[in-house]
């Protein structure tokens, strides 16, 4: 699981933050914070935080304030800033101070799941470790974008995409969202909802698995097999 502490001098904005949160698979609200001196004693306390979802307007001080104290503290935890400050002058400090990402305010449930579902992938790739050519660079450093790329509709990422691809390109039989799922980290509602896009366009195809009772299973298939 990874680990979120939602940060919003908002208590109300803050729970349905770390609602939204709780929403996505894989991942798990460690804490709440309404101002930078509990955010940062959060951030000392927790046995293991992740990621910080960090508010910048906060009643005793900035949002980027508590990213340079949290820095200085030898804390590493990934940022992803979700705040109204929309100003060029902030969007930028956030950026040289390590945030990965910036998610103004105000936003839909689908906004914050398609940073968060892109973090999980990066953490993916980075957690493999290895050597990095540079299309994994390129990987690397474009995954948290969670933006509309051409050739793909609005909040799907080609990465994602690749993702599921790659697992039912390689596999032997057909496999179900949930199969998929399993052996890519995705949950299973992302899984399902790349698999039909990989039917409407023809790379895949559905088929399905009778069992002993009950409605048959949806599981896809490469095309190519068929």
């Amino acid at each position: 699981m990874i680990e979120v502490l939602v940060v919003d001098d908002d208590a109300r904005v803050a729970r349905v933050n770390a609602a939204y949160v709780a929403k996505v698979a894989g991942f798990h609200v460690a804490g709440e914070a309404h101002t930078g001196a509990e955010a940062l004693q959060l951030v000392d306390s927790l046995p293991r935080l992740d990621l910080v979802l960090l508010d910048h307007y906060l009643p005793d001080e900035t949002g980027l304030a508590v990213v340079r104290e949290m820095r200085r503290r030898g804390h590493q935890t990934d940022v992803i800033m979700v705040t109204a400050a929309r100003d060029v002058s902030t969007v930028q400090a956030a950026m040289r101070l390590g945030a990965l990402q910036y998610l103004v305010k105000p936003f839909a449930f689908a906004g914050l799941r398609a940073k968060l579902e892109a973090y999980a992938e990066l953490r993916r790739t980075l957690d493999s470790g290895g050597q990095a050519e540079q299309a994994e660079v390129d990987r690397i450093f474009g995954a948290l974008s969670a933006g509309p790329e051409p050739g793909l509709p609005k909040g799907h990422s080609r990465n994602t995409a690749e993702l599921v691809r790659r697992a039912l390109e390689s596999a032997q039989a057909p496999l179900s969202a949930q199969e998929i799922a399993d052996q890519t980290g995705l949950s299973r509602q992302t899984a399902q909802r790349y698999l039909k896009l990989l039917e409407r366009t023809g790379q895949a195809r559905l088929t399905l698995k009778y069992g002993d009772a009950g409605r048959p299973q949806h599981c896809y298939v490469w095309a190519a097999r068929v």
